[in-house]
């Protein structure tokens, strides 16, 4: 059974579910864009057989603060805030696409904070050809100033972002989603290259592939941290 609750980070209010025992090695998880902490009902309750596991809403999502100004830096920050707040010491990392991104930028910058990290179908930060979204007509779940914000910087990453990934150490799980992933899975191979620590497994199932394929995904995650 998890729980929501709502702490101060970064000078936001983050919300994030949690699982397991306390007492127990602490996990983040970090979804994708337009998703939430939610997003990992299906899998965490797995993990926190043997983590104590956090999820939280980044901001401009869900039940944390939509502030208005947005960027994956200012993600970054929040969860090394939240991290703090909850007086966490190394944890692992699992990122999922955007999520995926913001836990690199958490590894280069913060790399004391990391025991291991898990890539879930994210992209070597490479510029890409922007294709600007139409906002959808119901209502959000999240800010779409925050979805506008992040992707322009997706599409036109810091090159330090990329220059980086070779001083991330910790050892590192990229899971490609295979050829039914919009994500082009030669940067998903490319980030694993980049990573000196990293190892790169293909599991079939699109880009959610914590969500299409729970079980393999729980599995693939579980082989690597054990």
């Amino acid at each position: 059974m998890s729980s929501y609750q709502v702490i101060g980070s970064n000078g936001i209010e983050m919300a994030y579910q949690a699982w397991g025992a306390t007492a127990a090695r602490p996990m983040v998880l970090l979804h994708a864009l337009g998703e939430s902490a939610a997003d990992w009902d299906d899998v965490a309750p797995v993990f926190a057989e043997d983590w104590q596991v956090y999820a939280p809403d980044l901001r401009g999502h869900g039940r944390s603060d939509w502030p208005g100004e947005y960027s994956l830096e200012l993600m970054c920050a929040d969860v090394a805030g939240l991290l703090d707040a909850l007086a966490l010491g190394r944890v692992d990392l699992i990122g999922h696409s955007m999520g995926g991104a913001v836990a690199l930028l958490l590894a280069e910058q913060h790399p004391q904070r990391i025991g291991r990290l898990v890539l879930e179908d994210v992209m070597a930060p490479r510029p890409r050809e922007a294709a600007m979204p139409s906002k959808p007509s119901r209502d959000l779940p999240y800010d779409w100033d925050m979805v506008l914000a992040v992707r322009r910087q997706i599409d036109t990453p810091d090159p330090a972002w990329l220059h980086r990934l070779g001083s991330i150490t910790v050892p590192t799980l990229v899971i490609g989603g295979g050829p039914d992933s919009h994500i082009p899975q030669d940067r998903v191979a490319e980030l694993a290259q980049r990573i000196p620590a990293a190892e790169l497994v293909t599991v079939p199932a699109g880009h959610l592939i914590h969500r299409a394929e729970p079980d393999l995904f729980t599995q693939t995650v579980l082989a690597f941290l054990r």
